[in-house]
């Protein structure tokens, strides 16, 4: 079964979101991670949108990047330019995937129109995971 990673700078929205949807698309048994460059803890308009798709991320924490599951997975999908610039090395037989979104963290304007950048955000985590889910499956 497949060992996907997906990593962003701090691990709070981006990241979390795409882990929510792949938990929750993949067949069981895949094994699902995300981690960040730094861990900035868990955003609660992250947590907010995805419990509008039916997805509870609430027991989700921010983590850093593990060493040891980076070498061992199968793909490593990188949310921002950060985690792509920065991301460690990872053997060959390590796939990998570069999804450049939008921060919805860094989003300014009134609190509809943060939470409209969360919201578009998370529409296309949901598409690319599943995507990946369907190309992966």
């Amino acid at each position: 079964m497949p060992q996907l990673y997906f990593l962003c700078t701090g691990n709070s929205c981006r990241s979390q979101m795409a882990e929510g949807f792949a938990r929750h698309l993949a067949p069981k048994g895949w094994q699902i991670a995300s981690a960040g460059i730094e861990r900035h803890g868990l955003n609660p308009l992250a947590v907010q949108v995805m419990a509008e798709r039916g997805i509870d991320i609430s027991h989700q924490q921010s983590k850093c990047i593990d060493q040891e599951y980076l070498r061992h997975c199968d793909l490593v999908v990188t949310l921002c330019g950060d985690a792509r610039d920065k991301c460690p090395m990872t053997p060959p037989s390590v796939a990998k995937q570069h999804w450049p979104l939008r921060d919805p963290a860094q989003a300014i304007g009134s609190d509809a129109e943060v939470l409209a950048v969360f919201r578009e955000v998370r529409d296309e985590v949901e598409k690319r995971v599943e995507q990946l889910v369907e190309t992966w499956g």
